[in-house]
C-alpha cells in the first residue's frame, strides 16, 4: 500500500504537481461490500496541478487493480482555509468536564 502511494505521490511530483499534504487513514471497514472485500486502505493526498496531470492520475488509478475507488476533487477558497486550519490542529475539541452532583 505504501509503495503505491509513493508511486502517486511521484507520478503527480513528476506532472509538476506540489503535494500540500499526505495523510494516511489506514485500514477501515467498507459500509458496503466493493469486489467482496468488507476492508480498505484509505489514503489522502492534497495536491495543486494542472488539469492534465489530474488526468494522467485517474487514468493510472483505473489501470491500477489495486485501486477500489478513488474520488478527485477541486476544493474552492473556503475548503481550502478549512483544511488549513484543520492541519494546524484548531478543530481539535477539548473532553467536556464532567459536572459533580453533591
Amino acid at each position: 500500500m505504501k509503495d503505491a502511494v509513493k508511486k502517486y505521490v511521484k507520478l503527480l511530483k513528476d506532472s509538476g504537481a506540489k503535494i500540500v499534504n499526505e495523510e494516511i487513514w489506514g485500514l477501515k471497514k467498507l459500509t458496503y461490500q466493493i469486489q467482496h472485500k468488507s476492508t480498505g486502505f484509505f489514503n489522502l493526498l492534497e495536491f495543486t496541478a494542472d488539469p492534465s496531470a489530474i488526468d494522467k492520475l485517474e487514468t493510472e488509478f483505473r489501470r491500477d487493480e489495486g485501486v477500489m475507488r478513488f474520488l478527485t476533487v477541486s476544493l474552492d477558497k473556503h475548503a481550502l482555509t478549512y483544511n488549513e486550519k484543520r492541519r494546524k490542529g484548531e478543530f481539535k475539541q477539548s473532553k467536556p468536564k464532567e459536572e459533580k452532583v453533591s
